[in-house]
């Protein structure tokens, strides 16, 4: 059988017949080129010649009606017309002077900054940031003794901004050359001050990053090197990994912030952040702000090495938590506060609830028994991955998850609004701690309860917490009820 034959087996009457009879193509010696179409493809149309006088074109066949009805056209959708911007103005944002109160507008912060402000709710300044401003915004280092939920954070980052908004870029820098450095101890910090600093920029144009461990390497280091970065919120450890790597160079860094020095040196990180600041401009090139819940020696020698002739800021902290905190300790066995804790939580229904405890393994037994018994509920500590503790911190605000459990370390820094109850497991060692954790509630001007279990093992620190908070505070016996043995719940 021919080649010809083949196709025409194949695929019916070819074209070729339709256009003119092809003779036969001579066989060749195998390997020589033929260009007779192959027996596995379609052989290619040869085009037809035209005729002098173009015949009449034949009529194509009417394809046979379909017997379904036609489908009606969609109607078109029109784009909705995007709703116009109105340009904000200074005048948009009226604060009337108030005495004792002291207004953004007193700072003459730009115009953008001001706008952001205007949206986050923030018509008069805190105590912090009235006083620290008026020295950072003059160019000053500062180191500045508050608690968190002072407004710290906003007073050190509107110095930032200001900074940066009036100093322009240098016209050659790398993408990893940050002109403002911020260092905190812990993640959930971290997390929490870029969260504020992206609020607080976002029509001025600067970029914002974060660098912590327990979080993907190269995710971060990709966001570094798709643009330039202006201000960087890091934990040490992961910091000194990109900068000894060369990802990260510090020697264009015009203002650096150490926020919670204290909770830094009691972590160990001192030696790390110093590595970090050696890489960094000399302290009489660069603006250097250091804040800190205590002013104890080994915190202000450390300000003394950092900063040159500071301005002193100190913010009372006996009320600052306490002020709208309905604050309660019961007497209560060791042996019994699980069984009160688990009551409390379950006879009142309550929904944002956190609970802390001194120890990790603490803070992981109370998790899993109050998981056992049917409460939703999640732990925050230093064993648990960085991706998971994001999680959980979304389920807890979102209010998926109705009680946490945390040590001090992995709670402090959270901002959560809506947290109805703190409950202090084990009495802090600390007493600052103790701020700090009924601090969680009563935030934004809102009512919050706390409750303590001061035990055989803890209640001595009762005296040192009641002098730091300037009053005594009532001590009773938990109603019998709140003591009765948990139900096991039977598997389902």
């Amino acid at each position: 059988m021919t080649v010809l034959e083949a196709l025409k087996k194949m695929f019916g009457k070819s074209e070729a017949e339709q256009l003119a009879p092809v003779p036969s193509a001579p066989s060749h010696a195998p390997g020589h080129r033929t260009d007779a179409p192959q027996a596995d493809r379609p052989a290619p149309i040869a085009a037809p010649k035209p005729d002098p006088q173009p015949a009449p074109a034949a009529p194509i066949a009417a394809e046979p009606a379909s017997s379904e009805a036609p489908k009606p056209a969609k109607p078109r959708r029109e784009p909705k017309p995007k709703a116009p911007v109105i340009p904000w103005k200074l005048e948009d944002f009226v604060v009337e002077p108030q005495e004792g109160k002291t207004r953004f507008h007193d700072f003459k912060l730009s115009p953008e900054l001001m706008h952001a402000i205007q949206d986050l709710g923030f018509p008069y300044c805190t105590p912090i940031q009235a006083q620290v401003l008026g020295f950072t915004l003059a160019g000053k280092d500062a180191i500045g003794r508050a608690q968190t939920g002072t407004g710290k954070t906003a007073a050190f980052l509107i110095s930032i901004i200001t900074q940066l908004l009036q100093t322009p870029p240098p016209k050659e820098r790398y993408m990893g050359e940050p002109r403002a450095l911020i260092i905190a101890p812990t993640r959930e910090l971290v997390v929490q001050i870029a969260k504020d600093a992206a609020d607080l920029t976002k029509y001025t144009g600067l970029n914002v990053m974060t660098f912590v461990g327990g979080m993907d390497f190269d995710k971060q280091l990709k966001h570094l090197e798709a643009r330039h970065c202006d201000i960087l919120v890091a934990t040490p450890g992961r910091l000194l990994d990109f900068n000894q790597r060369g990802d990260v160079h510090l020697d264009m860094v015009e203002v650096m912030v150490l926020d919670e020095a204290d909770r830094m040196l009691d972590m160990g990180f001192i030696p790390q952040v110093r590595q970090i600041i050696r890489q960094t401009p000399p302290k009489s090139e660069r603006q250097t702000l250091l804040f800190s819940a205590t002013f104890t020696e080994d915190v202000m020698n450390l300000a003394k090495q950092w900063t040159t002739d500071p301005s002193i800021v100190e913010i009372e902290v006996t009320n600052v938590a306490s002020e709208n905190v309905e604050q309660h300790i019961y007497a209560v066995a060791g042996a019994d506060k699980y069984k009160l804790l688990y009551n409390l939580v379950n006879d009142n229904g309550w929904e944002r609830v956190m609970v802390f405890a001194n120890r990790k393994d603490e803070v992981r037994r109370i998790e899993e028994r109050l998981v056992r018994d049917g409460v939703n509920a999640a732990q925050l500590s230093g064993d648990v991955p960085q991706h998971k503790r994001i999680k959980t911190l979304e389920g807890f605000r979102e209010g998926k998850i109705r009680v946490l459990v945390a040590t001090d370390v992995a709670g402090r820094g959270i901002h959560i609004d809506g947290i109805s109850h703190v409950i202090n497991f084990t009495l802090p060692e600390v007493p600052d701690d103790y701020v700090h954790r009924i601090g969680r509630t009563g935030r934004a001007g809102a009512d919050g309860v706390s409750i303590s279990f001061a035990g055989e093992d803890d209640s001595y620190q009762l005296p040192s917490i009641e002098e730091k908070l300037g009053r005594k505070i009532s001590c009773e016996t938990p109603p019998t009820h709140l003591l009765r043995a948990v139900e096991r719940k039977r598997p389902q």
